[in-house]
Parts: C-alpha cells; structure tokens; sequence
C-alpha cells in the first residue's frame, strides 16, 4: 500500500513479550503462546489478545487496526459460495463455511463481517444465535466448544457490491473483482479478517452462462451447467491470508501458459482487449524466472494477472493472480520498463507478503520494502538511465526524514485516520522502506544480502514473520549483532547515516509536497497517498496501492510517470 506509520508506543529499552506462532499439521502458523521479544527492538508489542469474555466486538490487538482479526480459535479453511445475478449493483447470495480449531474453551465466537445480511448459521450443524456489533458479527452456539475442539461454521449470507470506501468488492465495466488489502475482506464474506490467521480457501462462483468466473488457486474440475448459469470451483493448495483473496466475475478470457519449471501461469484480461494487451502478457514467464533467480523458487501452485477495466488507484498483490488496471497497459504514456517493473513489484510480493505474511500490520514494511526493491532493481536492469537504484535511493534518503515525520518510521506507522485504513500506505512503507534494505546490503555485503533473501522466504514459507524474525535472521546470516542498526533505521525518528554514502545529505524542510516541484516527475505514492517528487533524472516508480475508492471520483488525478508524463492510474501495493 502506501506512506505513514506509527511511532513505538513504548519503552525502547523495556523486553516485550511477543505471540509465538507454530506451525500446525497443515504447515499453517497459529498462536501458540509467549517468547521474548528478539533483540530489545522497539515497537515490538504483542497482539493483545485475550480470552473471549463478554459479547460484543473483540479484535486481536493489532496497534493499527485494534478491532481486526478474533480471538479463541484458529481458522483451518474456508468454502466460500458466492452466486452472482450478472448485475453488478445487486447484492449477491453467499454461503461461507469455515473450519475452525478452538484454542481456548468458548461459548461463543466472534467473526469480521460487514456490508452484507446475514440470514442464518449454523455451528456443528446446529442452528446457532447472531448479533451483530458493528463490524463483529458475534455467534453462540447451541453447545460448549472446547479447547481443541474443531467446529465447522455455515453462514448463509449476502454480500454487498455496492458499498463506497475501504475496500472489498471493486465493481468493473463488466462485473466485479476483489481489493482487500488491508482489512476488507470481512466487508465481502465472514472471516477471521487478520494476516497472522492464513488458511486454505475454496471457491464456488455461480453466475450467467456468458461470463467467466475466476479465483485464487486453481480450478478443481469443469463449471456446472444448470440453465443459463454455470458453476466454478476454485481451490487454494497453501494457505492464504484473507486480505489476499481474490474472485473476479466478467467478460472475461482466461489465457493458459506455462513458467519456470511447467509452473502454470493463467492469466484473465478482458475479451475485448486481449489482443491490446498480448504482449505485455508475454512478459509474466520471463519476470518469474528473473524472482527465482534472485529469490528462489515461486512458492504457489500458479500465477497470472487479472486485468480488469476499472479505476482503482492501484495495483495489488492477490495470491497466485495480481491485480492490475487496464489502463495501466494500454494509457501508451510510460516506457515499457516502467510498466513492467510495477508488474514484478505485484510478483515479489508473491513471495514477500503472500506467501511470508506480516504477522501484524506494522510489519507491513516486510511486504513493501522488498517488492519496491526487487521492482526498482528489474526496472534498473531493463531500464534507461532514469532507472538507476542509487539515484533513487538517494532520492530516498534526502526525502526519509520528511516521510518519518508525515507517516512514522518503517516498522513503526502511524494510526490510519478514521475513515482511510488504507492510509498506513505511504511513502515511507515504499521506497522510505526500501531505503532500509539498501543500507542493509551496504552494511553486510551484497553476498549476504542476497543469502538473507533467499533464507528468508525459505524459512518462513506458508507462515507469517515479524520485524524481529527478519532482525535475528538478518545478524545470524551476517555473522554480527545488527540490533542496533535496525534500531535507528527501522524507529528512529530521523534517517540514519547511509553506509558507504557519507556525502548523502537529507532535505532541509522535509519531504516535498505533493506533485513535486514544478516540471519535476512525480513517483506516485503509496496507496491513497500523494504522489512525492522524484529525483532529478530518476526513475520515476509508481507508489503503493493507491487505493482511490473505485470508481475514482471525477477529475482524480492520475500517477506521473518517468519524466513527468501524465498516465498511469495504478500503484503497486
């Protein structure tokens, strides 16, 4: 997403103590229990989670977003069925069946849900009691739950499409398609809507005959026919957080090729513009190749984008099919590298996000410093002279001071505005983040640099990580104590000096404004958030999700690209 965090909300000095997560026989992670927090870092304070006690909303914790995510249970799967009218501004009927494990003993259970009717549950195949409080929708049972105990929930539902502001359903020119990043994915279906809870997903889309449904992972046999409507059936093979779940529903063509390795790449773009956009779709095999030589090997069982014609703002990451804006191919305003590299940026995160979560939000630094990193180095090594890494990163650094002042330090983010979840997207999460990495490569050495990289995403695949996982991996890999270094760069106030780079200067009077000065070209921000100037000559590199709600209200502006020119819609998130 985009810019500002939050400062450390307590005693840098004083030890935390931080959730452990284990992985369970699925190979998921769940909460587990307590471990000292690694290496003294500030800003580290545990989910506050507590034992389910009196009815009413509840929340996990999370120092962003405090009523996100439930506890007292572990959620193994979900069956999602979602039957659409062909009517994009009609509510759709829907079935959520969830699998649960309690992890505490329990009378009743919260779960995220919004922007829908609820009609009946059922808990253990017994009709079960619902209230709903404000955005919890709060279920008793017909029977104690116990400790251990695996419950499967039925909720019959509908799900609104037609709600503005924070995400969920996107209504396209011809149907609809998903944006749920960060918490919006309770606003589409009933869930435990927090990244630390992944689980495996099952998709059931029913809609008309002439329309193409598609889904995270990979169909599990051909659509039921029945009339003028037909039936598909998707299905995850690792787990996914919900924020990264993904249906699209339209005129649509599903294109079939194979990656690296026979890895199969599927991608859905509107039938209208497949030919427009061929070539760009082209592209998606050799990128993935160009990640598994820097990172390792794709961690899914499929990848593609999904191009939809909508206005959203942004770009974003949902498991094994990125989303994409039509216009950000075919506006004809930005040089092929540039566009290409906000489609590695959706890629990377395929691995620093999706399949290694954040395990709360204000480790979302995680996700976007690395896919801003790896987009910067692609668009540097199929760029023109625009695309240097270190202008942009000195960019960077002379604007840091500012972005920690507007949005908090990297691992640190302010409190999103009411109203603006999305705003936790800001500059500072982008390049201000990836800012943190180049310091680390300049302070360890780009050989173990890269072995960090590699032993990240292999050591916590299909599972969720923090700031303090990536500090102790970052010293043991290294060889020394960097605690202090991820200390000042990662909580402080003002940037750190850059290793290697004495002559690296900050701004004097903070970050520039919005649209940056007069003729220079702006890098669009993070989600939501105001485009900031970029450097003399650099590349210009469009900002994170920006998550303008969709449709875009009138005369929006659209995000600069390199050199200035007006054009692309879309952020990577």
């Amino acid at each position: 997403m985009s810019l500002p965090l939050p400062r450390p909300f307590r005693d840098p000095d004083r030890p935390v103590r931080a959730r452990a997560l284990t992985r369970g026989p699925s190979g998921r992670i769940r909460w587990t229990g307590y471990r000292a927090a690694a290496l003294g870092l500030a800003a580290l304070a545990t989910l506050g989670v507590a034992e389910p006690s009196s009815l009413g909303p509840q929340g996990l914790g999370d120092p962003l977003y405090p009523t996100l995510g439930n506890t007292g249970y572990d959620v193994m799967s979900y069956d999602v069925s979602l039957d659409y009218s062909g009517h994009n501004n009609q509510p759709l009927n829907a079935v959520t069946e969830i699998t649960a494990r309690a992890t505490t003993e329990l009378d009743h259970l919260n779960l995220d849900f919004a922007r829908g009717t609820v009609r009946s549950v059922k808990i253990g195949g017994l009709p079960a009691e619902h209230q709903q409080h404000g955005e919890d929708l709060v279920l008793t049972p017909a029977f104690h739950i116990s400790r251990g105990q695996e419950v499967k929930i039925s909720v019959e539902h509908t799900s609104e499409p037609t709600g503005k502001g924070d995400g969920g359903w996107i209504r396209t020119s011809d149907g609809l398609a998903m944006a749920n990043q960060a918490d919006a994915a309770h606003r589409v279906f009933p869930c435990n809507d927090h990244p630390s809870d992944k689980a495996l997903f099952t998709f059931h889309i029913t809609a008309p005959q002439e329309l193409t449904a598609v889904a995270n992972g990979l169909p599990q046999r051909p659509g039921a026919r029945a009339a003028a409507r037909r039936t598909w059936t998707y299905r995850t093979t690792h787990p996914m957080a919900t924020e990264l779940a993904q249906v699209s529903i339209g005129k649509s063509s599903v294109l079939l090729r194979h990656g690296p390795h026979g890895l199969p790449v599927r991608d859905v773009v509107p039938t209208a513009d497949h030919s427009a956009l061929a070539r760009w779709l082209a592209k998606t095999p050799d990128q993935l190749a160009w990640m598994e030589r820097k990172v390792g090997p794709y961690p899914f069982e499929a990848y593609g984008v999904l191009i939809v014609n909508a206005r959203t703002g942004f770009e974003l990451e949902t498991q094994t099919l990125s989303l994409f804006e039509k216009a950000m191919f075919t506006a004809g305003q930005l040089p092929d590298w540039y566009v290409e590299s906000v489609m590695v940026h959706e890629l990377a995160h395929q691995w620093f996000g999706d399949s290694v979560s954040p395990r709360r939000w204000s480790d979302v630094w995680l996700n976007e410093a690395h896919a801003t990193w790896y987009e910067a180095l692609y668009a540097q090594e199929r760029g023109d002279k625009r695309a240097s890494l270190d202008a942009r990163m000195r960019h960077a650094y002379e604007e840091s001071d500012g972005w920690r002042a507007e949005g908090g330090p990297p691992a640190a983010p302010k409190i999103p505005s009411p109203g603006q979840k999305i705003g936790i997207f800001r500059p500072i999460v982008y390049d201000g983040s990836a800012l943190v990495l180049y310091a680390l490569r300049q302070k360890i050495g780009t050989a173990a640099f890269e072995r960090l990289e590699h032993e990240w995403v292999d050591r916590h695949r299909d599972g969720v990580a923090d700031t303090a996982d990536f500090v102790q991996l970052s010293s043991q890999v290294a060889g020394q104590n960097l605690t202090g270094f991820f200390q000042e760069w990662l909580y402080g106030d003002r940037t750190p000096p850059m290793p290697g780079h004495p002559e690296w200067l900050h701004k004097k009077g903070g970050a520039d404004k919005p649209g940056g000065p007069k003729g220079g070209a702006a890098t669009p921000g993070p989600k939501g958030a105001a485009a900031a100037p970029g450097p003399k000559g650099a590349a210009v590199i469009p900002g994170p999700k920006g998550a303008a709600e969709n449709p875009a209200p009138k005369g929006a502006a659209g995000t600069r690209g390199p050199g200035g020119a007006a054009g692309t819609p879309g952020k990577p998130v």
